[in-house]
């Protein structure tokens, strides 16, 4: 059985589950998903006000998407 808590950040809705305490991990291996993980992931912090413009990754990504289209027009014009 497993546990979800609900909690929020910036107004937003997050779940967070906690596994059963009686849940075995005995047989785990430690770090064994952690390179994959390093390679495929890139967490950026958001400042609250930011945030609230940008609610997703999509939007993010089009807004630097964006910038960096008007930046290379920018350095070509030189």
């Amino acid at each position: 059985m497993w546990i979800t808590e609900a909690l929020t950040v910036f107004g937003d809705p997050l779940e967070v589950t906690i596994p059963d305490p009686n849940h075995d991990f005995s047989g785990g291996v430690r770090g064994k998903h952690h390179e994959a993980y390093r390679r495929g992931t890139n967490v950026i912090l958001l400042d609250p006000d930011v945030a609230e413009v940008f609610k997703n990754s999509e939007t993010v990504n089009a807004a630097l998407r964006l910038l960096l289209t008007l930046a290379r027009e920018q350095v070509g014009k030189r």
